[in-house]
């Protein structure tokens, strides 16, 4: 993890240890209930999923794909978590949610003092169908949000039980150095955990390109 992540919580007595695996999540807040169950319960990290509405007003919700309906839309959701000061994952799905979501981002995140990641996956990654975001365009999108926020960055992936599942390549590690090489941000690699044992080398690499 990011270390302003880790020393974040560490610094408020929320976790024992300087150890990312004390940091406890929650998936997939898409909803109000699920936002207040988050906020109120035992939770450093709240993971949220961004697509546009998908009727007028045409706006960002939290939702997964195929839902395109919500009963909480982005700017209600930044509303009530900035309140906790617990750190947020935003996912977005789409390009268009991202380039609609910015300037609301810039507003409100500009004075976080809590761990914002933005998430997005950018490559075909290992058994990979869905269509990532355009790189560079969603890169270009972000530029300007502050530099504390943590870009996450991922590949598409998939994972059949019953076979063997190829891992990371060389060249999806290397691809990913070349788009990271300069950017601002810190950078965190989401992966698919059941991937990981048979791409040890690769991924080990591409964190070793950084000091960051």
């Amino acid at each position: 993890m990011s270390e302003q992540t880790l020393e974040y919580f560490w610094s408020r007595r929320e976790i024992m240890k300087r150890n990312a695996a004390e940091v406890r999540w929650s998936h997939a807040v898409n909803s109000r209930s699920q936002l207040t169950e988050a906020i109120t319960g035992p939770i450093h990290m709240i993971e949220a999923d961004i697509v546009m509405r998908g009727r007028d007003p045409k706006e960002p919700i939290m939702a997964h794909p195929p839902d395109t309906e919500s009963d909480i839309t982005l700017k209600e959701w930044l509303e009530k978590v900035k309140e906790c000061k617990k750190g947020i994952k935003l996912d977005f799905k789409s390009l268009e949610a991202v380039l609609s979501s910015v300037v609301l981002l810039e507003e409100v995140l500009a004075q976080a003092s809590w761990p914002v990641w933005i998430n997005a996956d950018i490559l075909y990654g290992p058994g990979g169908r869905a269509t990532p975001l355009e790189p560079q365009a969603f890169l270009f999108a972000v530029r300007n949000l502050p530099t504390h926020i943590v870009l996450s960055l991922g590949w598409t992936t998939g994972w059949t039980a019953g076979i063997d599942n190829a891992g990371y390549s060389w060249s999806m590690v290397r691809e990913m150095e070349e788009i990271c090489r300069d950017l601002k941000h810190p950078v965190t690699f989401p992966v698919r955990a059941a991937l990981l044992a048979q791409s040890l080398s690769q991924l080990t690499w591409l964190l070793q390109q950084s000091h960051r």
